[in-house]
């Protein structure tokens, strides 16, 4: 055990991939790590998501550093915590002539930011998925994959435990501890046993998601979190083995995703001031069976088995179209934006890219605390997620 690291206490506030990722980097070099979650894990945004291991395709185009964050972080998820995902690849398919304009610069796009591809024909494209559209001219294979929520976060978190961590489940902060400008902890209501009492650490990471903006303000400080809804359709059957793109921008309702015995349809994009309150609009609802329909004619014949909607975390300001904020990520140490010290909040990003968000997070720790404790995450194989219960 690094003996710097494990002087420090930290408390981790959100149990969802990014939280769950942040308190295993945090073990992993030593420090003293409590996390705190209201609900259950993975029960905000990263419990209902569309559960797509992004190869970068999708953003290769208009937003590069998210592409390549996507696909670095895409290889290394492969190799630590297999028993989490489908490595089933994904195919981005043209329909029309629009389709067809934009895939030499989707091709480009894969080559400048180290996406793996391989085309293939309109006909070569139905062989290996027979519901593809007839219409279906041409089709780009991309390392895409589909990853299984909770098992990604307990696996996360059993590695974690392992390490010493202290995992709180149904445990919501109501309020930060303040010492002058300094957080010192937070005060906790727990769900269950219908109590409140404090957790004190040496520095407190707000890994909130959409909600961050909600932990911040108890700092009286403000993060630029835009909570960024999506529907999802979720269809009876599996409609496709691999995960089907739109041979476009990424835009509404431009997704297929196999995940067990269903197909998930996603996403359309709006702006919500609070992410616990989203009313699902109809006529997106409407809009992802078109969409779907025009990739997989099958979406039309078969039965929705349910329909949710989830709230992004992007980073930008609201007002902003929210097809045009970045998917990156960002950590902000609010000693440095906002006089606040013993407070850092790590926001944007995506599941896919929660472990490089814990490794940029707890690089800031260390910095602040002055430990030199290197990530280990990387090449670290995480516990299997059936070790969370027995840890």
């Amino acid at each position: 055990m690094n003996t710097q690291a494990s002087k420090y206490s930290v408390l981790v506030i959100g149990g969802g991939s990014t939280g769950a990722a942040v308190a295993h980097d945090l073990a992993l070099r030593g420090f003293k790590t409590t996390l705190v979650e209201r609900g259950e894990i993975a029960s905000g945004t990263t419990g209902r998501n569309h559960c797509l291991l992004h190869s970068g395709a999708r953003y290769c185009v208009k937003d590069k550093e998210s592409a390549i964050e996507c696909i670095e972080e895409n290889m290394i998820l492969r190799k630590i915590m297999p028993d989490s995902m489908e490595l089933n690849g994904g195919l981005f398919v043209a329909v029309n002539d629009s389709d067809m304009a934009y895939m030499p610069l989707f091709i480009e796009g894969c080559e400048e930011t180290g996406i793996p591809y391989k085309q293939y024909t309109g006909e070569e494209a139905r062989r290996l998925e027979p519901y593809l559209s007839e219409k279906t001219l041409a089709a780009v294979w991309v390392p895409d994959g589909v990853f299984e929520p909770m098992r990604m976060c307990m696996a996360f978190l059993a590695t974690a435990k392992k390490n010493g961590a202290l995992v709180l489940p149904y445990t919501e902060v109501t309020g930060l501890h303040m010492e002058g400008n300094r957080v010192t902890g937070a005060r906790v209501w727990d769900r269950i046993q219908k109590r409140e009492y404090d957790l004190y650490a040496d520095l407190v990471v707000n890994a909130a998601g959409p909600w961050a903006e909600n932990i911040a303000r108890m700092a009286g400080v403000d993060v630029p979190v835009v909570p960024t809804p999506g529907v999802m359709t979720s269809m009876t059957g599996r409609l496709c083995q691999r995960v089907i793109n739109r041979m476009n921008v990424s835009s509404d309702g431009d997704i297929i995703v196999p995940q067990r015995q269903t197909s998930i349809i996603g996403t359309s994009s709006w702006t919500v001031d609070d992410a616990d309150y989203i009313e699902i609009p109809e006529d997106h609802v409407q809009l992802m069976y078109q969409r779907g329909s025009e990739m997989i004619p099958q979406v039309g014949k078969v039965k929705p088995r349910g329909i949710f909607v989830v709230a992004r975390p992007l980073i930008g300001r609201k007002g902003q179209d929210e097809r045009e904020i970045a998917r990156t990520f960002e950590a902000f140490d609010h000693a440095v934006s906002d006089n606040v010290e013993g407070f850092v909040t790590i926001s944007g990003g995506k599941t896919t890219t929660a472990r490089a968000m814990a490794e940029t997070t707890v690089n800031v720790i260390a910095d602040k605390l002055d430990v030199e404790a290197p990530c280990q995450t990387r090449d670290t194989v995480l516990l299997s997620y059936r070790d969370y219960y027995l840890i």
